[in-house]
Parts: C-alpha cells; sequence; structure tokens
C-alpha cells in the first residue's frame, strides 16, 4: 500500500525522493501513520548518492520490522488488528540498525 511505496523524480543534476503519498497533512501529530515509504525513499537517495552499503543496511533493518510483523502499523496488519505507532516503528528499524 502507500505507506510503503517509495518515490523519487529523478533529473539530469537533481533529484527528490519522498513517500509516494506525499506528506499526509491530515495525520500530522497522530502517530499513526506507516513512516517506511519515506525510509524507502531514503534508501533510494542514498543509493542514488552511491551510498550502496547504508542503503543495504537501511533496507535490511526495514525488511526485518516487516518480516517480525510486531512493530508495523495498523495499515500493514491484517483484519483490522491494532498496529503500533510512527515511533514505534521508527524505534524499531533504528534498533534493528544497531544490531547490523
Amino acid at each position: 500500500g502507500l505507506g510503503v511505496a517509495p518515490g523519487a523524480n529523478v533529473g539530469d543534476e537533481i533529484a527528490v525522493f519522498e513517500p509516494t503519498h506525499g506528506s499526509a497533512p491530515k495525520y500530522a501529530g497522530q502517530n499513526k501513520v506507516n513512516p517506511m515509504a519515506m525510509m524507502l525513499s531514503g534508501v533510494m537517495m542514498l543509493r542514488q548518492l552511491g551510498e550502496v552499503k547504508a542503503a543495504d543496511r537501511l533496507e535490511g533493518a526495514i525488511a526485518g520490522v516487516i518480516a517480525e510483523g510486531k512493530n508495523i502499523t495498523y495499515d500493514m496488519k491484517h483484519n483490522n488488528a491494532q498496529g503500533v505507532g510512527t515511533s514505534q516503528v521508527a524505534d524499531a528499524v533504528i534498533e534493528k540498525l544497531g544490531k547490523t
């Protein structure tokens, strides 16, 4: 879904990386949006900048959090199950990064 879809607009000299859903201002301050699209946009940016090792680490940490299925937002849960907030997802990814 949109919560995990990264995006990039790449020109000859300039590139902009952002989630495909944009900034989603209606959810500002609610701690419920899935931050993975933004993180994966960062992965794309790192690769564009030649920082492949850093991109691989971040992508691996995100994949690990998704695979565990515990620290994911409501949009990634089945049967309308309760998910965690934006901050908890970010903390889980950061924790995984510390282990790689």
